[in-house]
């Protein structure tokens, strides 16, 4: 039995964890209304994610993976309707239209480009430009590894969406390995060590925010 009589196995087991993933942001959405304000949540993960599942969309039509193209279309709708409850309790609206505007602005030029490459070159090279993005996307959180560090807390990274990055990657790393896939391979494999060394961050710092009393002690 090769890897290959795997591959439906794996390949349902990834869909289902990364729309499990997919459904952990609404846990950022309960908290969000329940504080009743967005402020102090990185849009981000949800801006980046509309923009990556449109994209990776596309790839997943390019290579005529049916188990992408349902992961991707569930993951458009679901940040869809994520980032309609963050720009609802935005206390910034204008700020946010415009981090939108501009990732709209982005993808439709990726689009573009896809539309008019060169059919026997589009698979390497929009493979590329879209492992290049999502890696991005993912090490995205580590832009506030100063403000960890010096606060000592990590509350501001969204906990749920890292945990299950971390789970998906592997699992994703598993079906480009039986798929033959060097950019899956490759896009998981880093995506897996990124989110990895996120979710230790969680183990030396806590996920509250450390009192000012207790810093001045």
């Amino acid at each position: 039995m090769g890897f290959e009589d795997y591959k439906d196995l794996v390949g349902t087991c990834a869909m289902i964890t990364t729309m499990g993933q997919m459904l952990s942001g609404t846990l950022i959405c309960k908290d969000i209304y329940k504080q009743g304000t967005s402020k102090g949540t990185d849009p981000m993960p949800f801006i980046g994610g509309i923009g990556m599942c449109i994209l990776m969309l596309r790839y997943a039509f390019v290579v005529g993976d049916p188990i992408m193209i349902n992961v991707n279309v569930f993951g458009v709708a679901t940040n869809v309707a994520y980032m309609a409850v963050y720009y609802l309790f935005s206390p910034d609206k204008l700020g946010t239209l415009a981090q939108l505007a501009k990732a709209t602005a982005f993808v439709a030029i990726c689009l573009g480009y896809a539309q008019i490459e060169k059919e026997e070159h589009l698979e390497f090279r929009y493979g590329v430009l879209t492992t290049g993005l999502l890696l991005a996307l993912i090490a995205s959180p580590l832009i506030h590894l100063g403000e960890i560090i010096r606060t000592k807390s990590t509350a501001i990274l969204p906990f749920p969406l890292i945990l299950m990055g971390t789970l998906v990657s592997f699992q994703w790393l598993l079906y480009g390995l039986i798929i033959n896939d060097a950019f899956i391979i490759f896009q998981n494999a880093v995506g897996f060590t990124l989110s990895a060394a996120q979710l230790s961050l969680f183990a030396i710092y806590p996920s509250t925010p450390v009192k000012a009393d207790k810093k001045e002690k």
